[in-house]
């Protein structure tokens, strides 16, 4: 059966290696123009527990993963248990039969193949490792597929470059010994997939493009605390701290990770700080002092479902409302949420170019479904990302006259020096201060300090970008989000729209400053407006309705710590009247 979409989940328990074989499968399709997104859900276990990865790839343009399944992978049994009611009528299910008979087992279903690959028998008559029987459900998915094992060898050898040579020689023959099974023992060919134009495509993940927009921007200074979701930003900037100069902490805590970053930025130096909702709920003080030295700094937030530790492994959009609201007091920030990895390149771009010019601390709101999941792209264009040092001396002969530090100016802006230059010498003070930087507690001083730091945010909304509109223009219903909803939201409205239902969709990317008269001008172009995001309190509908007193009834929410599928949101817009 020719086809131009497969979507294909691999299961298993954690430490089986369900993450490289979905790595491998993901990027053997991007090489050759597929589109691609995949995701990974794991628990916070080391060994055991149960762990999946989920591929989809197609010959044209997508947004977000589907709930549908072609192929099931199961390299146990709790996998076909959880999910094999995902599989499309007529798809296939890879299990071991020697290991298990399924109907002594779980009800199955009639109306889908079962295919039995002796995954442990292999692996002890080819002398390989049994994790290796992941690589081996790989190979006979790939055959079911009709597609070429040679291409996935290929990437098996990209993506161990710099292993043992046996080990890649061990882990391509296991894909080879499944896809022969597949083809030559039982001569199975279940889909031919479309063939595309080869242009290969850049896979990334959330976390990979905020990487490579740090470095791109200039960041000189990294700091986390551990946390699952930021490894991989950590290990990347630890990977390069000699080619590019940069320093990589991993700090012992939270506040010790922001306040050694705000250092380093009043020393000179673009930084950031990436942490979870556990860890920024530490970093509130520090994130004040920020913001009334008026230092720059970057904050990764990478939300998950709370509260305290929650589901550390697991997606959410609960901590908008925290982002804006933040430490004590009031003081003016900007927050960004991206909604794709496009979006964390170019946006944390952005990101480090505010926060600089505006001396303020800049939030990056993502959440572990856009951090972790890789998504196909053209390569970015690395020449829209720039390091320019803006309202910053870098050296005494940009100082004329004498220097204030927190000069009242008309936009809010007082240009700061690098540590160390004698024009630019001035206190640094976490209380208020006057224009010189000592402690003041004269009543119009901190009325005119206050209001010299809000005046900020006139700029900041020239230069935002305001939230997008997709879709038709009189549309019938109008969707709402922002973030990761994106995806998912822009796949249902294409369904919608192709049923001949006029669907839009609103999606934010900057949450704060918000722009009120463009949000007023949507709401009064909309008939019908809906939410859809992924916490239990509809936390943009508030942010809405406190700045518009506009209130959004419509509510699609999920916080079940998995992300949207568009499927659920078409089935729930349907029964919206």
């Amino acid at each position: 059966m020719k086809v131009t979409n497969i979507t294909w989940r691999i299961g298993g328990e954690a430490g089986c290696g369900i993450p490289a074989a979905g790595n491998i499968f993901s990027r053997t399709f991007s090489k050759k123009g597929y589109s691609v997104i995949d995701h990974i859900e794991y628990p916070l276990l080391v060994k055991g527990g149960h762990s999946t990865y989920i591929s989809r790839l197609n010959s044209g343009e997508i947004f977000s993963l589907n709930r549908d399944i072609n192929i099931l992978a199961a390299l146990d049994q709790r996998t076909i248990e959880m999910h094999q009611d995902e599989v499309i009528f007529s798809g296939y299910v890879i299990y071991d039969g020697e290991k298990y008979r399924l109907k002594d087992k779980v009800n199955i279903r009639k109306d889908i193949n079962y295919i039995s690959v002796p995954f442990q028998r292999i692996t002890a008559e080819q002398g390989l490792l049994n994790i290796m029987i992941s690589n081996i459900a790989l190979g006979a998915s790939l055959a079911l597929i009709d597609y070429n094992v040679d291409n996935a060898v290929d990437t098996v050898k990209d993506v161990l470059s710099g292993r043992e040579r046996e080990t890649i020689e061990m882990n391509s023959r296991a894909l080879e010994f499944g896809y022969k099974y597949i083809r030559e023992k039982l001569k199975i060919k279940a889909y031919e997939l479309e063939i595309v134009k080869p242009d290969a495509k850049l896979l990334v993940t959330g976390n990979d493009a905020v990487f490579l927009a740090g470095v791109r921007s200039g960041c000189k200074f990294y700091a986390e605390c551990p946390a699952p979701q930021s490894y991989p930003i950590h290990d990347s900037f630890a990977a390069v701290e000699d080619d590019f100069n940069i320093v990589a902490r991993n700090s012992e805590d939270e506040i010790e990770a922001l306040n050694m970053a705000i250092g380093a930025s009043f020393a000179g130096v673009r930084t950031m700080v990436t942490t979870s909702g556990a860890g920024f709920s530490l970093m509130g003080e520090g994130l004040g002092c920020a913001a009334i030295t008026e230092t720059p700094v970057v904050i990764v937030l990478l939300q998950r479902p709370a509260p305290a530790a929650g589901l550390p492994t697991w997606t959410e959009q609960g901590d908008m409302l925290f982002s804006l609201y933040a430490s004590n007091g009031e003081f003016p920030r900007v927050v960004i949420a991206p909604g794709d990895p496009e979006e964390c390149f170019y946006l944390t771009g952005r990101a480090f170019s505010i926060a600089e010019k505006y001396q303020i601390p800049v939030i990056i709101i993502l959440d572990k479904y856009l951090s972790e999941s890789h998504f196909t792209f053209a390569k970015f264009d690395m020449k829209k990302i720039k390091a320019d040092r803006e309202s910053i001396y870098l050296s005494d002969r940009d100082i004329t006259g004498d220097y204030f530090r927190y000069n009242d100016t008309g936009n809010g802006i007082s240009p700061r020096p690098v540590a160390g230059l004698k024009k630019g010498m001035h206190i640094a003070n976490s209380e208020e201060h006057d224009r010189y930087g000592f402690s003041e507690e004269d009543a119009h001083n901190r009325k005119r300090m206050a209001d010299k730091r809000f005046r900020k945010v006139g700029g900041l909304l020239e230069e935002i970008q305001p939230p997008v509109r997709y879709g038709p223009v009189n549309a019938d219903m109008t969707i709402w989000g922002w973030g990761s909803s994106k995806g998912p939201v822009l796949e249902a409205i294409r369904i919608l729209n192709s049923q001949e239902k006029k669907v839009n969709f609103i999606h934010f990317t900057y949450l704060y400053p918000f722009d009120r008269e463009i949000v007023e001008k949507y709401i009064n172009e909309s008939s019908k407006n809906v939410i859809v995001e992924n916490n239990k309190t509809a936390q943009l509908s508030k942010l809405i309705a406190l700045y518009t007193g506009y209130r959004i009834g419509n509510k699609i929410l999920k916080y079940s710590g998995r992300q949207f599928l568009p499927e659920e949101i078409v089935e729930s817009i349907e029964k919206i009247e």
